[in-house]
């Protein structure tokens, strides 16, 4: 575990990716209405509607949607992973801590800021 979080911040840290999770599995179960993601798809796509356009623009809206929301969902899954294997907390490239504050912001980053910027600098 890194020792730079105290019980209290690493527990907080814990409750919020765990309300996240949750919260982000009751999203896509109601997006998708109980019906598997492909289910999900064909359903949208055989939808009776007369305007073809509305259609698909809101087909497209919705799968958008569900994919983040699993993204999302993949990413806090590994948060409470690397919590459980005492990883949480380090930054992925460097191996430093990731600061408090970023993760009270984002509590699922794998990357402290500095790595994180450079990944982006190196994108553009």
């Amino acid at each position: 575990m890194s020792s730079h979080l105290t019980p209290g911040q690493r527990a907080l840290l814990e409750t919020t990716l765990r309300l996240r999770h949750e919260e982000l599995e009751r999203l896509l179960r109601e997006q998708q209405g109980g019906l598997s993601r492909v289910e999900h798809a064909h359903a949208l796509l055989t939808a009776d509607s007369d305007d073809v356009k509305h259609r698909e623009a809101a087909r497209e809206l919705d799968l958008g949607r569900a994919e983040r929301a699993r993204a999302e969902l993949s990413e806090v899954g590994a948060a409470l992973l690397r919590l459980q294997e005492g990883r949480y907390g380090r930054c992925e490239d460097c191996e430093g801590d990731i600061a408090y504050d970023r993760l009270k912001i984002e509590p699922w980053a794998r990357l402290c800021i500095e790595c994180g910027s450079e990944r982006e600098r190196r994108r553009r």
